[in-house]
């Protein structure tokens, strides 16, 4: 079975999207974030496979994210590669592969989804390059968790050193489109969504 883990930040005012709001006011960011939920939750439930959505604080019970579609999780305690590392030892338990996304990506679609899980029966590892030097997507047919061990996250240096880890381990990665994140306020505008009052595209 093939699986998407999806990881989150809790929905609260200040506390996401913080260097879009240094910008646009907390607010503005509170209700791009939201969108970007939106986009990816509507990405993924196209896609056929087992959905695990992991919250960084703690699970939701009443939000947009049915129960029916998506398997309700807490993240780990622990840095980001900790948190990806422990969700997927636990979803690759049960799944023969799986890839995991953020939130942060406007122009992910359901066609690069389904060409990672595709790829993952082909190659033990695909990853989604960001222009920022990180991606956007990382995916495994194996629990290996020196692929996020020993790297500085949230600098440029993480796409090339994760491919670094791949190579050390003898293994082949397959690179999906390079696309860009929503860090900043310039990278929302490039894409000029209109917002609804719930935040959906």
């Amino acid at each position: 079975m093939s699986a998407i883990i999806i990881f989150i930040k809790n929905i609260e005012k200040g506390k996401v999207k913080t260097r879009l709001a240094a910008t646009v006011g907390d607010e503005q960011a509170l209700k791009i974030y939201q969108a970007l939920l939106g986009h990816t939750r509507k990405v993924a439930s196209a896609v056929d496979a087992e959905r695990f959505l992991f919250y960084s604080s703690f699970i939701e019970k009443e939000d947009e994210w049915s129960d029916e579609f998506f398997n309700k999780k807490l993240q780990s305690k622990g840095d980001l590669g900790t948190r990806m590392s422990k969700a997927f030892e636990e979803v690759l338990e049960k799944n023969e592969k799986a890839i995991i996304v953020g939130s942060d990506c406007a122009s992910l679609t359901p066609e690069i989804l389904k060409l990672a899980l595709d790829k993952l029966d082909e190659v033990p590892f695909v990853v989604g390059p960001t222009f920022d030097g990180g991606y956007y997507l990382l995916g495994m047919n194996r629990f290996e968790p020196s692929v996020f061990e020993n790297i500085e996250w949230s600098t440029e240096s993480v796409f090339p050193t994760t491919l670094s880890r791949i190579k050390d381990l003898g293994e082949e990665c397959f690179l999906l489109p390079k696309l860009s994140d929503i860090d900043y306020e310039e990278d929302w505008v490039k894409y000029g969504w209109p917002l609804s009052p719930k935040g959906e595209r």
